[in-house]
């Protein structure tokens, strides 16, 4: 890890945006994301609940999530930007930044661009959890939102299904066709925006809601039985990608951590609060799925559901992967943090 004749680690690796780009495959970083769920539902990872602190007259909210993997040997901390009045500035309304440290010595070993890394482990979450619970045979996915997170939510159900048609549904169309021309060439399968939510989800077996909506996105009554969501973009209390009916009608609520979406996903938050579902009908961790301590889909015809508001795990595993992976392909710039 760069250390030199007196054991001291003599640089720190510097990665932007292009050389995580061009460090890890998505099927690479849903196989990681995989383990570190694994670790985190078996009790070898820490993970405590993130750290938010508003910056109100900014509109502003800035995250702090720290996380150690022991099995993998991974410690980073990622800290997240999310400022709304960003875009009258001209500026993307989310900023990352991710510190990987030596878990040896606690020395600084890299640090990344963590928008990029942020929207790839999302995809990675949504990409495992489809590949535990979506229908084998499942060839039609519906994608909800046109920003950075949906173009990972494609690449990452393409890696794990053969999937021969995505609809795609934004609020502005000229936003998720903007989206297709981006994404055709990267995956075999073909594109089209959907005219109405129930046009998208009416022949999904896969169903990728990525957005800030505070309301649900689509009508849990038009899913087909079958249906697997994954539902990655609500992270607050207020808002709620998903309906009461979609939570009613699935067999199994799955969540990226029990604490942390009971804390977190208003999906969940207001189903319970509402007296809609309980938290006892949480089936499982993703976690507990990949480790084999329950299993995933069992019929065909059962609904589905991944809930999941980020986990430092994620960010961590990832993030050393990345590492790893640029010093092998000889990636980014060595700083010399002590010269």
């Amino acid at each position: 890890m760069g250390r030199n004749s007196h054991g001291k680690m003599s640089n720190m690796r510097v990665l932007k945006l292009s050389d995580v780009q061009q460090a890890l495959s998505m099927r690479e970083a849903i196989e990681i994301v995989k383990q570190a769920f694994a670790e985190l539902s078996l009790g070898s990872a820490l993970s405590p609940l993130r750290l938010a602190i508003p910056q109100a007259k900014h509109d502003g909210l800035t995250l702090f999530m720290p996380a150690y993997l022991e099995n993998a040997d991974a410690l980073a901390v990622k800290i997240a930007a999310i400022h709304n009045r960003n875009s009258e500035l001209g500026l993307p309304r989310i900023h990352a930044l991710v510190a990987v440290m030596d878990p040896q010595t606690g020395q600084p070993a890299a640090v990344m661009e963590g928008g990029y890394l942020t929207a790839l482990r999302t995809g990675a979450a949504s990409g495992a959890a489809t590949d535990f619970l979506a229908r084998s045979d499942a060839e039609v996915a519906a994608i909800f939102g046109a920003g950075k997170q949906a173009r990972q939510q494609v690449l990452a159900v393409a890696a794990v299904r053969s999937i021969k048609r995505f609809w795609v549904y934004a609020r502005r169309p000229e936003m998720a066709e903007a989206l297709i021309a981006e994404m055709q060439s990267q995956v075999t399968a073909e594109l089209r925006v959907a005219s109405s939510p129930a046009d998208a989800v009416r022949d999904a077996d896969v169903i990728c809601a990525a957005t800030n909506s505070r309301t649900p996105v689509f009508n849990g009554h038009d899913l087909k039985p079958g249906t697997h969501i994954n539902a990655i973009g609500s992270y607050t209390h207020e808002m709620q990608e998903v309906d009461f009916a979609t939570l009613r009608r699935a067999s199994k609520i799955v969540v990226d951590q029990r604490q942390a979406a009971l804390a977190e996903a208003g999906d969940l938050i207001l189903a319970i609060n509402r007296g809609q579902i309980r938290a006892e009908d949480i089936y499982a961790e993703l976690g507990e799925i990949a480790a084999g301590r329950k299993p995933g889909r069992e019929q065909e015809h059962e609904i589905t559901y991944f809930k999941s508001v980020g986990n430092a795990v994620q960010d961590a595993a990832v993030a050393q992967a990345v590492y790893r992976a640029a010093l092998q392909k000889n990636l980014g710039t060595d700083l010399d943090l002590m010269g």
